[in-house]
Order: structure tokens, then C-alpha cells, then sequence
């Protein structure tokens, strides 16, 4: 058992904890050279490859839906064509071979096609279909680069604290050595802090090689080298949840989120394929005009002597397409629809749930979260004043090594926990903006303006 022992007070002088810890804070990149979340955000919007693959997929879309016009537009062409002809008769006799020229513009537009005007209504529910996932896509980025940058910082934080913890531990042992030469301690002191210095050293190494793989992971979202996020301005003031009442969150997600308006236009795209199904029972009318003409240079079989001569016909007119039986064909299709109509209505109600229960999990998180973070700094001060208290008790001697390590490492472990707990309060809000389905990038800028000039 370790003796209690009372060392002179001189050679008992630690750096002081809150310098230790500035000292490793600096030692993460010049302030200069850091980005903030917006900057880094606008990166990765201009570079991340699934996020582009989302962007132009929407453009795609958009595209798709505009072909769908044509169905109820009019259609005009041209065709043109030239031809020789042998003529060879026995009675009378006749041999005789002509040219024969002939254009023709072809114009139709419809006048009553059921399907046509559906697929021209599907595809207004279409765009809207595209902008709810570019929408989820955006929302998705954002999050993912918050979630990125966040990493960094802890992995930073976490560095700083073991390092200046390695400095606390790295006095603790000299001093004990010291303490030990003069006989002042047992070689139990030496050995305990040698003990919690090596494990300090592995954490060190540990905590290097995390925040080396947070940072590339960072780097190849926002296509950027050697990023370094902006740290959070001390002192820390998180924002509150706003608005305060869980059901307003759920209303919102109702109107709002992406994934409840895909369904939606699901559901409305799935009513319209319904209606093209019914069409295959209804009738078409089409009005139709032509314009050809016909030149034959030489004459023809029948024109005696031969002269050259032109047709010019024109047409107009409506074509009425009445179906009598199909197979059944249309009966089967009707069929189906409306069972992928029904589908869609339960992939409907089923979002909606998801997305409910999703915004209640993620408004719960933030809360408890922020109440974790007013129990850590708490916390923070509590082991703060333990530590000042078995320092002390070290150099009057009721108290050994041993406490004032377990201490040190208390206050860290505190310190680590409290500024992971901050990280994810702010990761936490936006996770519950994307949730209810309210996120933008203008959210960024609330984070922005609690990270450090």
C-alpha cells in the first residue's frame, strides 16, 4: 500500500490544465486557412458525385415529362420521292418508260385521345416528382457534409485533450520520479503514472489515425485537400429548439417532406394511369390534311402523244378510331392499374407514418441531447474542482498518485464527451429538419454563426 506522503510544493508545479489544452487546440491547422460549414456545403454540392447523379437525373426527368406533350401536340411531315417506270404493251403496242416526282406534307392533330391528355397530366405530376427527390437528395448532402465536418472536430477535440492529457501525465510522472529520488514516495507512484502515460500514448496514437481517416473521409465529400472546419466559438451557446411543440414538427413533415410528396405524386401519376387503361374502351378522333403533289416529266402509260403534266391534291379530313375487342387486353390492364393504384395509396399512408415517427425519434434526440449537454458541463466543473482538490491533497499528502491521475483522466473523458455531446445537438437539428422534411441550406447558416471568425 502506498504511504501518504507530502512533497515540497515546488517541485509539485503542473502546467496548468486549461493552457495544455489551448496549447493542443492550436496545434490543429492555422484559423487563417479554416472553412466554414457553408463554404465546405457548396463544395461538395459542386462535387460530390451522388449528388450530381441526383441533379442530373432531375434533369432527365424533366425531359421525360416534356416528351409526354407531343401526345396532345400536332405532328406535320414531309415525304418526297422519285421513280422510273418501264411500260411495255402488246396491244396496242406500246414501250414507253417515265419519270414520276412526287411531295407530299402530311399534317394530324388529335382531337379527343383520353390517354394522350392523361400521359400530358402525368407528367406535370412527374416534375413534381423529380424536384421532391432532388429536394431529398439536397437534404441527404447536407447532412452527410455536416455529419463530416462534425467528425473532424470531435476527432480534433479529442486529439487536443489527449495530448493534454499526455502533458498533465507527463508532469504527474516527472513528479513522481523526483518525489521518489528524495524519497518523498514509493516506487508505486512512479510506476502508476509510467503506467498511465503509455496508455496515454496509445490514445494519442489512436486518436491521430481517426483524425486522419475524418479528414480524408471530409476531403473526398467536398473535393478539397488538407480542410480544416472552423471550430466552435467559445464560449458555446447551442440554440434551442425551435418551435418547441413536437406536433407542429409532425404537422409540417405531413406538408412537407420529400418523401410524403413522392408517394403522393405516386398515387396521383398511378389515378392517371388508371384513367389510360379506361381509355382503351373510348374512341380517338384525329383531324387530318395532306397537300401532294405529283409531276411526271415525261407523261404517263395513258397520255397519247406524251406531255409533261402535274397533280396537285389536297385533303382534308378527321380519322374515327372506334376499339370493338381487344382480347381482353384492356379489361386485364384496367385490372391492374388499379391495383397499382391501391399499392401507391399504401405506400401513401405508409411514408406518412415513417415520416412521423422518424420526426418524433429525432425531436426526442435533439431534447436529450441538449439536457446531456447542460449534465456534462455540469459534469465539467464538478471533476475541474475534484482535480483541484486532489491536486491538493497530493501536496498535503492525503492523497496519492493514483487520485490525481483517475482525476486528470475524469476531466478529460468530461471534456471529449461534453464537446461530442455539442457536436451532435447541432448534427441532431439538422437531422430533425430532414426529418419533418424543413431542411435547407439556410440552416447552415444558424451553425455558421456559432463557429469561430
Amino acid at each position: 500500500m502506498t504511504t501518504p506522503h507530502k512533497p515540497s510544493a515546488p517541485r509539485l508545479l503542473m502546467l496548468p490544465l486549461s493552457i495544455a489544452i489551448a496549447s493542443a487546440l492550436m496545434m490543429a491547422g492555422p484559423a487563417a486557412q479554416a472553412q466554414s460549414l457553408v463554404e465546405l456545403y457548396e463544395s461538395a454540392r459542386a462535387y460530390d458525385a451522388t449528388y450530381q447523379s441526383a441533379k442530373l437525373q432531375y434533369d432527365a426527368n424533366l425531359a421525360r415529362a416534356d416528351q409526354a406533350k407531343a401526345g396532345i401536340l400536332p405532328t406535320a411531315g414531309i415525304s418526297a420521292g422519285a421513280s422510273r417506270t418501264n411500260f411495255e404493251n402488246t396491244v396496242p403496242v406500246i414501250d414507253r418508260s417515265f419519270n414520276t416526282q412526287n411531295a407530299a406534307l402530311n399534317l394530324s392533330q388529335p382531337l379527343y385521345r383520353p390517354a394522350n391528355w392523361a400521359t400530358y397530366q402525368q407528367a406535370a405530376k412527374q416534375v413534381d416528382l423529380a424536384k421532391a427527390q432532388l429536394e431529398a437528395s439536397d437534404q441527404d448532402l447536407i447532412v452527410r457534409t455536416s455529419q463530416a465536418y462534425f467528425d473532424v472536430l470531435a476527432s480534433q477535440d479529442t486529439l487536443a485533450f489527449v495530448r493534454a492529457q499526455k502533458t498533465a501525465v507527463a508532469e504527474q510522472l516527472a513528479s513522481a520520479k523526483r518525489n521518489f529520488e528524495v524519497g518523498t514516495s514509493t516506487i508505486t507512484d512512479t510506476r502508476e503514472a509510467q503506467a498511465r502515460y503509455d496508455l496515454v500514448i496509445a490514445q494519442e496514437l489512436a486518436a491521430e489515425n481517426d483524425l486522419r481517416v475524418k479528414k480524408i473521409a471530409l476531403d473526398q465529400l467536398v473535393g478539397k485537400t488538407e480542410t480544416q472546419p472552423k471550430p466552435l466559438a467559445a464560449p458555446v451557446v447551442l440554440p434551442p429548439v425551435v418551435p418547441a411543440d413536437i406536433a407542429t414538427w409532425v404537422d409540417q413533415s405531413a406538408v412537407l417532406h420529400p418523401a410524403i410528396r413522392q408517394a403522393q405524386s405516386n398515387v396521383e401519376i398511378a389515378e392517371l394511369e388508371v384513367n389510360k387503361a379506361e381509355a382503351g374502351h373510348k374512341p380517338t378522333l384525329d383531324a387530318t390534311a395532306s397537300y401532294n403533289v405529283t409531276r411526271n416529266p415525261s407523261g404517263t402509260a395513258t397520255t397519247i402523244p406524251p406531255f409533261a403534266f402535274r397533280t396537285n391534291t389536297t385533303t382534308v379530313g378527321v380519322v374515327l378510331n372506334v376499339p370493338l375487342f381487344a382480347g381482353f387486353a384492356t379489361q386485364n390492364r384496367i385490372r391492374e392499374t388499379l391495383s397499382l393504384r391501391d399499392k401507391a395509396q399504401s405506400d401513401l399512408e405508409g411514408a406518412r407514418r415513417t415520416v412521423a415517427q422518424a420526426t418524433r425519434t429525432a425531436y426526442f434526440g435533439v431534447q436529450s441531447g441538449q439536457g446531456q449537454v447542460k449534465a456534462l458541463e455540469a459534469a465539467e466543473l464538478s471533476s475541474q474542482s475534484a482535480l483541484d482538490a486532489n491536486k491538493l491533497g497530493y501536496q498535503v499528502g492525503v492523497r496519492i498518485n493514483i487520485d490525481v491521475l483517475n482525476s486528470q483522466s475524469q476531466l478529460f473523458q468530461t471534456k471529449r464527451d461534453l464537446a461530442q455531446a455539442r457536436y451532435n445537438v447541432l448534427l441532431g437539428d439538422l437531422k430533425l429538419r430532414q426529418a419533418n422534411g424543413t431542411l435547407t441550406p439556410d440552416d447552415l447558416l444558424k451553425i455558421n454563426a456559432l463557429l469561430a471568425k
